[in-house]
């Protein structure tokens, strides 16, 4: 009877996998990846080995788990979107004990009929090496027996481990995957990445103006207990001057050379990687960003009063859902009145927004990127003269952000440009005394990289072609704060995305209305959901 079962559900399973499948055809291809691949190759010393793991899977409550999210880095580089992976890769090809050549490996999970019929089809060895093209494939099982060497690198590279993942039943989980390398690498239990980091930074000071680093390091001290006892790092920051902190480098170097582990070289070369986008990731980039601005779009044609922040929420992720995209980039943020000057606000439980702006900041996520749209409309339809007043500051502000997003600036240039403006309204409109004081209704920055993360991968140096950034400048006034209180309660954040070219910065979500005029106009447009009624329940 067993035997039968199996039978079936093998029989079941390759009926299933060889029939086609009517799935969008617009995702990222394996030569995209592999290209991905070489490029990060050319970013590493020599005689290096890369060792990423895909993302762990996480529990939502009891048996139920979140729906899985693989690991940006993990995606970029091999396409792959199961669990339980790891990539090997290297810096300069192999030769196998057969004399086979190679200069990456990838370890999967294995092909499961049982496990497959609840949660879906696996690729397994052959469908990485036919879809994904990889060749030298193995289940995760393998990377335990696998004959690597890694004490014959100079430099084992990898993100460090957060244990955040769980030890399930059975073997090549990523528990078990870790746990290997672990092994295989010579991981001491006391590893830690910032200690790897900043030693990695006096090896790398100038000698003659090495106070800077010192306070950098001092700083770092104070946030990582684990370091707060460290004698080099600590003998660095309190050293008299350059010659005692060269003495203390030459003692990090002999203590880097007992080891060949790093976390430092994979994360800085993902992100020169990832903040140039190739026209494959523009694309995709352009429609999640595009979906995300209709969404914005039917949401204010949509907009009433009596509507609730959820009922919004639902509205906007509808629309994402319309077009195909995947999942939200983050929690969605709506927040009426007093709840949007909560940054990162995301009950969106208030059940009537009433006459109250509406600060809505969402973003889909389509093919693994996503969007960052923000926009801040009138419930009733019409802006007041107070939040008007603030709304234009915050405009104006963008604007300046936007124009000084150029090629060859620095990536604070649109936060100097938009607080400039920022600073001198609120003077002007008398809720401040000085240019300071704006930090209070201004505490963040305005732009951060976009991509697959949404806040992504980057090295925050000066802006290059073909990067993608948000501006996004804000006023929030809370209620008690320290002005008038016809202020009280106004939140205005207005974020677009914007992609730095060699002609300019080109605005991505543009289509979204940003006026008060433009919104104004477009909420009183009629909405298909005018007449979507749905029964009263008790």
């Amino acid at each position: 009877m067993q035997k039968t079962v199996l039978t079936f559900l093998f029989t079941l399973l390759f009926v299933w996998g060889m029939t086609p499948q009517d799935t969008p055809k617009d995702y990222l291809q394996a030569d995209f990846h592999k290209q991905r691949r070489d490029e990060l190759r050319k970013l590493l010393p020599p005689n290096t080995a890369v060792v990423l793991f895909a993302n762990a899977e996480r529990n939502r409550a009891n048996d139920v788990d979140y729906v899985y999210h693989q690991d940006p880095n993990f995606y970029y580089l091999t396409g792959y979107h199961e669990p339980n992976a790891v990539l090997v890769l290297f810096s300069e090809t192999q030769t196998d004990t057969s004399g086979k050549k190679f200069d990456e490996i990838i370890y999967v999970q294995e092909r499961d009929p049982q496990a497959e019929q609840w949660t879906g089809k696996r690729l397994g060895v052959e469908g990485v090496k036919e879809k994904l093209g990889f060749d030298m494939v193995f289940n995760g099982k393998e990377f335990e027996k696998f004959p690597l060497d890694f004490s014959k690198f100079d430099m084992v590279s990898f993100e460090d481990f957060h244990n955040d993942y769980r030890d399930k039943s059975g073997n090549a989980d990523l528990f078990d995957l870790i746990k290997t390398f672990k092994e295989k690498a010579n991981y001491p239990s006391n590893y830690n990445s910032t200690r790897n980091q900043l030693y990695a930074m006096i090896s790398a000071a100038d000698d003659s103006n090495s106070g800077n680093l010192a306070s950098t390091i001092k700083r770092a001290l104070t946030r990582d207990p684990e370091l707060k006892d460290d004698p080099l790092l600590n003998g660095y920051v309190n050293a008299a001057n350059d010659e005692l902190r060269k003495e203390i480098k030459n003692t990090v170097l002999v203590v880097q050379s007992e080891s060949n582990l790093d976390s430092r070289v994979l994360s800085m070369a993902m992100a020169k990687l990832r903040e140039i986008k190739t026209p494959e990731e523009i694309k995709l980039l352009k429609k999640a960003v595009e979906i995300s601005s209709v969404g914005q779009i039917e949401v204010m044609k949509a907009m009433h009063p009596n509507m609730s922040e959820t009922e919004i929420q639902g509205v906007h992720e509808y629309v994402y859902k319309k077009y195909g995209a995947e999942y939200e980039g983050y929690p969605s943020i709506v927040g009426g009145g007093n709840n949007g000057c909560i940054l990162h606000y995301i009950e969106n439980n208030k059940t009537k927004v009433g006459n109250d702006l509406v600060l809505m900041d969402l973003g889909a996520e389509y093919h693994g990127y996503t969007a960052d749209v923000t926009r801040t409309i009138p419930a009733n339809g019409k802006f007041t003269p107070e939040q008007k007043a603030i709304y234009d500051i915050v405009y104006d502000a963008q604007e300046a952000g936007i124009k000084a997003s150029v090629v060859g600036a620095s990536f604070r240039e649109p936060h100097i440009a938009a607080y400039e403006v920022v600073a001198k309204r609120l003077m002007d409109l008398g809720i401040t005394q000085d240019e300071n004081e704006a930090r209070i209704y201004f505490p963040h920055g305005t732009s951060h990289y976009l991509g697959l993360d949404v806040h992504d991968a980057g090295t925050y140096e000066a802006f290059k072609a073909n990067s993608v950034i948000t501006v996004e400048p804000g006023i929030y006034i809370p209620e008690g704060s320290k002005c008038d209180k016809k202020w009280w309660g106004i939140a205005v954040r207005i974020e677009d995305d914007i992609l730095i070219t060699e002609n300019g910065p080109v605005n991505l979500s543009e289509m979204a209305p940003r006026t008060t005029e433009a919104i104004e106009a477009m909420i009183k447009q009629p909405s298909p959901l005018d007449d979507f009624k749905l029964p009263e329940l008790d």
